[in-house]
């Protein structure tokens, strides 16, 4: 494949798929805008590098979404993580809320702080199976772990997330999922 091929199918999936990428990102950085920016840069990176592997794939958009997952957990490892904040707006915004418009925004903040109150593993977990909606299956092998791994990281979660609500004025209903 030419270089100039290569560099516009890579250009289109990045158009076609940037904004999910975008929002899955916030969701893992609990709202973290500027640190899901810094994912989704490092992954769409990654990805242009191994463009020929990810093209193959059967889902180039799973592939990245495992990617992303990756990044995250890989930053959320490192011990002395080294994170820079900016004093202006940048150019294009992320969208005002990473689950989806219209949502509450006091309990978006809810959303938020009881995601950010989970270690990247179970925040990962509950992003792939609750808002992506991904498959105990799929959300292992994008975790590369086995699916009795994401089902008791997934239960664990969810209690915190239980008793975590539970002391906030905001009681949402989780429901488990097997």
């Amino acid at each position: 494949m030419r270089d100039d091929d290569r560099s516009a199918e890579f250009v289109d999936f990045t158009h076609a798929h940037r904004r999910d990428l975008m929002r899955t990102a916030a969701l893992l950085c609990a709202g973290e805008e500027a640190h899901a920016e810094d994912l989704v840069q490092t992954t769409l990176t990654k990805l242009y590098l191994a463009w020929s592997r990810v093209r193959r794939a059967d889902s180039p958009l799973a592939y990245a979404r495992r990617s992303l997952t990756h990044v995250f957990i890989d930053e959320a490892r490192r011990a002395h993580r080294r994170r820079e904040s900016t004093m202006a707006e940048p150019a294009e915004a992320l969208p005002s809320d990473p689950v989806s418009a219209g949502t509450d925004l006091e309990l978006r903040e809810v959303m938020l702080a009881a995601l950010s109150s989970l270690g990247p593993r179970q925040r990962a977990v509950v992003v792939l199976r609750h808002w992506l909606d991904l498959d105990v299956a799929e959300t292992a092998r994008i975790l590369d772990c086995s699916t009795g791994t994401v089902k008791s990281q997934n239960a664990r979660a969810l209690t915190h997330l239980r008793a975590y609500l539970g002391t906030t004025e905001h009681h949402l209903i989780l429901e488990d999922t097997p």
